[in-house]
């Protein structure tokens, strides 16, 4: 404008004048608007009005213009720096609000205790720039680190952050000068490095952050107050689900038990009270009986208590497969020959045995292990068995599938099992009204074969009638498909 300055108007010099108080307000806060306008006024003055390059004014309408220019000016420098402070405030609220949101949405995830104490101090180093960040939980009395990440915790400010020594927060009454604390208070350990925030849920501390490096501005205390209020219901949400998950579990197990001895006493009570029938009549009636009633009598104490020992041995078998000690030893087996043994066991390979083999010629060995399996075959058979009418066969049936499998199937000409019952029948214990299948044989057989990575399927026998129990094998290697 110099050139021109004698055909300019003070009022269109002093509105130019304008533009650099309002750039350095906006640039570099009030303060530096304060600048701009000593700076204006004086180059105004100094520069525009006459006489020129004195601070002399003479005429009254430069002091108005003047003045009314220093009122302006100052308003325009007051706005400016006014919007400026709204428009950072709402930049760190939305900030704040960001990271709460973050930390909210991941502490609401389903997560395990040790990676949801992770999360927490990855969390809050991150949204604090922190140098370090660990959880300190009480265990024992004392305050022990579950979880940090950044830089450590020294062995020295470990033994400080103690609860029998309350440096810098107690969560305990333990002796020693206590400071009080909770969400959002934080206390320096003596060097001046490392602060503390106590995570308190209903006035009760449950935990401790220890900062390293934590933020001293009066707005970024007041949102890590925000993030330790967060955090200590994240915990206390977590203690939460552990007990009910420890609840439902203790819950479980009492069912199990209960179940357990319903169905132990429940297969006891047959072969007990038979056995104690035949033992009594053998002593009752002593040298009375004839060779043929007393063998008769043996035999019957003889099939009792082996059907008393396949219960015992599924109940060894359900133990192991519950503790996870179940191991598999495959080796090349007949079909054939898995299905004999289980007869044996069952005391079925006399002439009047009431169960049939039938399988295909080209049956292939399978890949298993012959203990498990001849186990699941003992137990569908006996199973099959208790359900068959008198006089009805029971048969076992294999055949090849086309997918390097060996079909298995044991069918009977009982009751059958409805179609709304059939996917709980092999679960432990389980009772059903069609003849109360279940109980411990199908489930172990249940899981014998999903042991092998097989599956087991009940469906209706043949014509719509009885039961049949179907199940997988796999070809062995050196007969399965090229």
């Amino acid at each position: 404008m110099f050139p021109l300055r004698s055909q300019l108007s003070i009022a269109t010099t002093a509105l130019v004048f304008v533009l650099p108080v309002v750039a350095g307000v906006a640039a570099g806060g009030f303060a530096a608007g304060v600048v701009g306008i000593v700076s204006s006024f004086v180059a105004y003055d100094f520069v525009y009005v006459r006489p020129y390059y004195t601070l002399q004014i003479n005429r009254s309408e430069d002091w108005v213009g003047l003045v009314v220019y220093s009122v302006v000016i100052i308003l325009v420098a007051q706005l400016v720096a006014r919007a400026n402070r709204a428009r950072a405030q709402a930049q760190f609220r939305a900030a704040q609000v960001g990271r709460l949101f973050e930390l909210s949405e991941l502490l609401v995830k389903e997560a395990s205790g040790r990676e949801l104490l992770g999360n927490i101090v990855s969390a809050v180093k991150a949204a604090f720039d922190l140098d370090g960040a660990a959880l300190l939980l009480p265990e024992d009395g004392r305050l022990h680190v579950a979880a940090s990440v950044g830089a450590p915790l020294s062995a020295d400010e470990a033994r400080h952050l103690s609860v029998s020594s309350a440096v810098p927060v107690s969560l305990g009454t333990g002796g020693g000068q206590q400071r009080r604390g909770g969400p959002g208070t934080t206390a320096d350990d003596g060097g001046g490095a490392l602060h503390a925030v106590a995570l308190t849920v209903n006035g009760r501390a449950i935990g401790l952050l220890a900062l390293r490096g934590a933020p001293g501005a009066r707005k970024e205390r007041e949102l890590l107050g925000a993030f330790a209020n967060h955090l200590a219901l994240a915990l206390e949400r977590a203690g939460l689900r552990e007990e009910a998950l420890r609840a439902r579990l203790l819950e479980e197990i009492d069912v199990l038990r209960r179940s357990l001895v319903g169905a132990v006493s429940h297969d006891l009570r047959t072969p007990l009270a038979t056995i104690k029938v035949a033992a009594s009549t053998l002593l009752e009636s002593g040298s009375s009986l004839s060779p043929g009633d007393l063998k008769e009598l043996a035999g019957l104490v003889d099939s009792q208590a082996g059907r008393l020992d396949r219960l015992v041995a599924n109940l060894l078998d359900m133990t192991r497969i519950q503790s996870g000690a179940l191991e598999l030893r495959h080796e090349p087996v007949a079909v054939g020959d898995l299905v004999e043994d289980a007869l044996h066991a069952l005391g079925q390979l006399d002439g009047s045995r009431s169960v049939r083999w039938r399988a295909t010629k080209d049956l292939p060995l399978v890949d298993v292990d012959p203990v498990l399996l001849r186990q699941v075959l003992a137990n569908l058979i006996d199973n099959a068995l208790k359900h068959s009418p008198p006089g009805k066969l029971v048969i076992i049936t294999g055949r090849p599938l086309a997918d390097a499998k060996v079909e298995v199937a044991v069918t009977d000409r009982g009751p059958g099992v409805p179609v709304a019952e059939r996917p709980g029948i092999f679960q432990a214990f389980s009772r059903r009204e069609a003849g109360g299948r279940g109980g411990l044989g199908l489930a172990i057989a249940h899981a014998f074969l999903e042991a092998h990575g097989e599956r087991i399927w009940v469906e209706d026998g043949s014509e719509g009638k009885g039961a049949r129990f179907a199940f997988t094998l796999p070809v062995a290697e050196s007969f399965g498909e090229p």
